[in-house]
């Protein structure tokens, strides 16, 4: 046994050099596989001798069971907000209240680049992560810990014996992650997320770890709030120390002599900015000597020793005229700034996106405000950043509504997402965004149906779901002001052809919620028709590749559902039924739809058994339940055993599980 505990303690402390190597250094010494090699014997060792499992374990990166909620925690020394300047006239002034705050210039200070992300304070006891709290309201934040142990950057063991320590950094998203989780969200027909701190807050935020575990956060640690026993005399050897930790810290940190030094500091930087891998929106400045932080103090929302410098936005500046709710083909209310026109790429722009209701609290944005706008990806125009400096008197923060704004139902907010949604499938607003996702380029490709039309059409009774455009009266229709004769027989010839459009493009047309063009092609190409499709059940579904449980869930609910199942019907009657040659089935894996759970000690790891019932289409989970297949009992089993004779869960010994996978052909 004293073997075994020294290999799990080897490895644990290889794969942690390794994991600061790679995330923190950029300086990988293995490849990505010897590094995988190491952690899959480390899981198989822990999964064997689970008493041996520490918190501090690098295989408890991974997530775990999901919350209901997130826990309320006080900070023991409140997150405050940073003061902001702008220019480098605001900057002095707040140099020239320190020196008048301790009567002489400080002894040096500390610029630090100002990461876009979200705060985050980590409590470590006897040098084990206990506890990760998000700001909050700078009193009360919540507690995400099991979502901070998913981060590579934030070490869940310190390398030090101190009693406790509170560490305090930035959480955020990469900018290649943001664009690649964006694209997949884009892909699966979910709303992107507006930038990646907008990401990064939702993120940090989920209830399921494991899925926070995919987002590809980062940690840069840039304060010990506090180390009872231990005193430090700079900030900058608290820095210093964090590295040593295993820390990432902000990179090119500097100590400057004065302020001319940080005035270099944020010339140099600004212009450097774009070539970062994450976003940065200015410039922190500190006090460096603890001492003099501690005699300058705080006001009730800043500390005087410190202060950030705002870069000034990119885009043009113009001003918000009014802020209206838009409803879209989801649901989703999307809050839209109506602006005086300005100039941006070429374009005149008089409305940008303000994404959703946290993205319009961040920004603070009001009506009549001076605001910057810039185009995302140089296509959608959105509000970046607003001058409060010249916000008029009397202007109201601006709060989403809690009913539609169209047809009055009360909004709901699911657990975990950012979007506001209107749940009435019959809002009209709702059915408008649907119809014109259905006729758009992405969808059927239906020529001659924009807005206006599709609105008229809504308004004259002609129109009332995507079934009802091959019910048109044409003699009214042509009758109606701006179309006649040709308009109408126009666009009967568009709907004639959209008949014959492929499967996939009608899958997408749907608006099944998660069903983009890549997942509709991999449906259409397996099943073949609509008929076979609105058949198949989830398991069916996740059997194929690429398509994983969100998607699977919602394509069996949409033709589960009184309206899907009635449009994809009335559709159908029409001629509106693409079909294609399927691909031969894919060969069922053998244990498909069967459950799993493992208790005791086998003659192979638990991992590997796990791994192999996986490979063979089981699911394996760490609980016992009624919808459990089979509980595989091994030597010294623990309590599950119990619980499955209580709920009448077959159980196989290691025998007996070798017998049932030679039935199903899969090799032990």
């Amino acid at each position: 046994m004293s073997d075994v505990r020294e290999r799990i303690q080897w490895l644990r402390n290889e794969i942690r050099r390794h994991e600061y190597l790679y995330y923190v250094l950029a300086k990988p010494e293995i490849s990505d596989f010897a590094f995988d090699q190491l952690m899959a014997e480390l899981k198989a060792l822990e999964a064997a001798h689970p008493e041996l499992v520490t918190p501090d374990s690098p295989t408890q990166r991974v997530g775990g069971a999901v919350l209901d909620e997130l826990p309320q925690v006080r900070h023991e020394i409140p997150m405050l907000s940073l003061d902001n300047s702008y220019n480098e006239g605001e900057l002095e002034e707040w140099y020239g209240r320190v020196v008048r705050g301790l009567g002489r210039k400080p002894e040096a200070l500390v610029a630090e680049l100002k990461i876009d992300g979200v705060s985050l304070s980590l409590i470590y006891e006897g040098g084990v992560l206990m506890r990760a709290v998000t700001r909050g309201n700078g009193e009360v934040g919540e507690e995400v810990t099991p979502n901070a142990k998913t981060i590579p950057t934030i070490p869940l063991r310190l390398p030090a014996d101190v009693a406790l320590v509170e560490v305090r950094g930035e959480v955020y998203m990469p900018r290649p992650v943001f664009l690649e989780l964006n694209r997949k969200r884009r892909e699966e027909g979910e709303e992107p997320f507006a930038n990646p701190r907008n990401a990064t807050a939702g993120s940090i935020r989920l209830l399921d770890s494991r899925q926070c575990a995919r987002r590809g956060l980062r940690f840069f640690a840039y304060q010990i709030a506090r180390m009872p026993g231990k005193e430090l005399r700079y900030h900058s050897q608290a820095l210093e120390l964090l590295a040593q930790w295993g820390f990432a810290t902000n990179p090119g940190w500097r100590r400057c002599r004065d302020v001319s030094g940080v005035h270099e500091f944020v010339e140099e930087w600004g212009q450097k900015r774009k070539a970062l891998a994450f976003d940065i929106d200015g410039v922190v400045v500190k006090v460096d000597s603890i001492a003099e932080q501690q005699a300058l103090g705080a006001t009730s929302k800043f500390p005087r020793w410190a202060v950030a410098y705002k870069y000034p936005p990119e885009g043009e500046r113009t001003r918000v005229k009014n802020i209206v709710v838009q409803v879209g083909r989801t649901g989703t209310l999307t809050p839209v700034a109506e602006l005086e026109p300005v100039r941006l790429a070429g374009t005149t722009v008089t409305r940008a996106t303000l994404h959703n209701a946290d993205e319009v609290a961040r920004l603070d944005v009001r009506v009549g405000d001076t605001v910057w706008v810039e185009k995302g990806g140089d296509v959608i125009p959105k509000v970046v950043a607003v001058d409060i400096s010249v916000r008029p008197a009397g202007a109201v923060p601006f709060s989403m509504p809690d009913r539609c704004p169209v047809c009055g139902t009360p909004v709901v907010r699911e657990a975990g997402e950012v979007a506001i949604r209107c749940p009435n499938s019959s809002c009209p607003a709702v059915q408008k965004a649907r119809l014109l996702h259905f006729c758009s380029r992405a969808g059927m490709d239906i020529q001659g149906l924009g807005e206006q039309r599709v609105e008229q059409l809504l308004q004259a009774g002609l129109l009332s779901d995507p079934a009802s455009l091959w019910d048109l009266d044409w003699e009214k229709l042509a009758a109606l002001p701006g179309w006649g004769e040709k308009s109408a027989q126009n666009l009967k010839k568009q709907l004639q052809d959209a008949k014959t459009r492929p499967l996939w493009r009608l899958l997408v047309a749907l608006g099944i919620r998660h069903v983009g063009e890549r997942a509709a092609k991999l449906l259409a190409s397996r099943f073949g028709s609509l008929s076979a499709l609105s058949q198949a059940s989830q398991e069916e579904l996740e059997a194929i590749e690429g398509i994983g449980p969100t998607i699977a869930q919602s394509v069996v609910g949409f033709f589960a559902s009184r309206q899907g199942a009635e449009l994809v019907r009335r559709l159908r009657a029409r001629g509106v039924d693409p079909r294609e040659i399927p691909e031969g089935p894919a060969t069922p894996a053998p244990l498909a739809g069967l459950a799993f759970v493992i208790t005791g000690t086998l003659s192979r790891p638990r991992e590997q058994v796990a791994a192999l019932l996986e490979a063979a289409g089981a699911h394996v989970s760490d609980s016992v339940s009624r919808k459990t297949s089979y509980l595989i009992v091994g030597e010294n089993p623990g309590s599950k055993l119990a619980k499955a004779k209580n709920l009448g869960v077959p159980t196989l010994d290691e025998a007996g599980l070798q017998r049932l996978l030679s039935e199903k052909g899969v090799a032990w």
